[in-house]
């Protein structure tokens, strides 16, 4: 009997990756299927950005492996890897807009850079993808014109211009109002839909997180503490996302940074 499951389009073995002697990834896996949204969670520092790196290959793993549909990203050439970005949509935390760029330009940033196409052409696609934003009026207006929750729309029209496989979002919901965030969560699960995107979000918005993804991924230590469906988060009792998603200051997260090092090294042995 043939499967009905949908491939993956991320998998993640063994990743191991540091900064210096700073270890933050200790052996992660996980794999993310086709048509997806996942949202990766966990305290500050540990590893959600660097592991948003890892995919678009902007990072190297020191082991492990990091295949992104189908293609092992680490062991890509700088074409093969030029050509796999064309793939994957980026929204990075506060959206990133070129400041001395019209909202127009912005969109059409990623066509005039990466195709051939006509600008008349150029043109009806970011109207297009500025529809789809709610934002075609505002096509003329300057970054600096723009409310935090618009300026996040542009940024979130300009990722999707060239219809990626895979977009990537680091804290897309960071700033903005509770209107906003609403309005940026229906349009990732809109847009990841009518494109056939596989979506990972780093963020630390738990309640639309709930409302916006099919799965989350809680990292600690540097590897996978659980991989639960939304719906489980509130009834865990597991310490660790109790404190997180209940903010509390005491648990398995300390307060304070370890300094022991520090000290060992000021006093001696």
């Amino acid at each position: 009997m043939a499967s009905h499951e949908p491939s993956a389009m991320i998998t993640m073995k063994g990743v191991r990756f540091s900064y210096a002697d700073r270890q933050i990834l200790n052996g992660i896996d996980l794999t993310v299927a086709k048509g997806e949204i996942v949202a990766v969670m966990g305290g500050s520092g540990g590893g959600k950005t660097t592991l948003l790196g890892l995919i678009a290959g902007r990072l190297k793993p020191q082991s492990g492996s990091v295949i992104v549909d189908g293609l092992d990203v680490p062991h890509l050439k700088k074409a093969e890897l030029y050509g796999l970005r064309r793939r994957i949509g980026m929204l990075f935390q506060f959206g990133a807009l070129f400041t001395d760029l019209n909202v127009f330009d912005n969109v059409a940033f990623p066509y005039r850079e990466q195709t051939d196409l006509p600008e008349a052409m150029i043109r009806t696609l970011v109207l297009m993808k500025l529809e789809a934003v709610g934002l075609r009026g505002a096509q003329a207006l300057m970054p600096a014109e723009l409310s935090g929750g618009m300026a996040r729309r542009v940024a979130l029209a300009r990722a999707v211009a060239l219809d990626p496989s895979v977009m990537l979002y680091d804290e897309p919901f960071t700033g903005l109002d509770p209107i906003s965030v609403g309005i940026i969560g229906r349009l990732i699960k809109r847009l990841n839909r009518a494109l056939g995107m596989t979506s990972i979000i780093v963020t630390h918005d738990l309640n639309e997180t709930l409302r916006l993804a099919d799965r989350v991924i809680v990292l600690s230590g540097g590897q996978v503490h659980r991989d639960m469906v939304p719906e489980d988060i509130r009834a865990t009792d597991d310490p660790f996302i109790r404190q997180f998603a209940d903010g509390l200051p005491d648990g398995p997260v300390p307060f304070h940074y370890p300094v022991m090092d520090y000290v060992t090294e000021l006093m001696g042995p």
